[in-house]
């Protein structure tokens, strides 16, 4: 196996932008890649992280502000996603559904997921003062955590729905 060069050595060779093609390549096996399961409903849960502490100046129990926040950061990963065949919000959470046939970044866990929270969490913290332009948005700026499943049967997928429908009369 080729051995990484030192900085002495590259110096004398011509510079390139190929890092894909350099020694170090060898790392990116390191990573590992899990797809969600074929023919089944990807389920996207993501939550607010510490909303409890962060919306204690919000009007209580539901700030109307904030629910039409957190829809218009929905209709952005939905605009993103055309596979979305489903999105339901509920406190400071919000869930999307993937078709089973989704083929969105070959199915793969970590990069679905990674997307649609990142998307989520910057919107927020984008479309602020559309929303809440009387409450300064402060650090810890607003984030989201996000869980991700492979659901088998509509069923499931019903029984899903059920579950965080159960969970917001709490």
């Amino acid at each position: 196996q080729e051995q990484p060069t030192t900085n002495n050595q590259q110096q004398n060779k011509p510079h390139t932008n190929t890092m894909a093609k350099s020694a170090y390549e060898y790392v990116k096996y390191f990573e590992e890649t899990t797809t969600c399961l074929y023919n089944t409903y990807i389920v996207i849960r993501l939550d607010g992280k510490c909303f409890s502490n962060f919306t204690k100046k919000f009007t209580k129990p539901n700030d109307i502000r904030g629910i039409h926040l957190m829809n218009d950061c929905a209709k952005a990963v939905m605009k993103e996603f055309t596979d979305i065949i489903l999105a339901y919000g509920q406190s400071d959470e919000y869930s999307f559904i993937f078709h089973p046939h989704t083929t969105v970044y070959n199915r793969k866990r970590d990069k679905i997921l990674s997307i649609v929270t990142s998307i989520f969490s910057s919107h927020f913290v984008f479309a602020w003062n559309q929303f809440l332009y009387d409450l300064k948005l402060e650090h810890p700026l607003p984030s989201f955590d996000g869980r991700i499943m492979s659901i088998p049967t509509l069923r499931n997928l019903r029984d899903y729905l059920s579950w965080r429908q159960v969970d917001c009369r709490y």
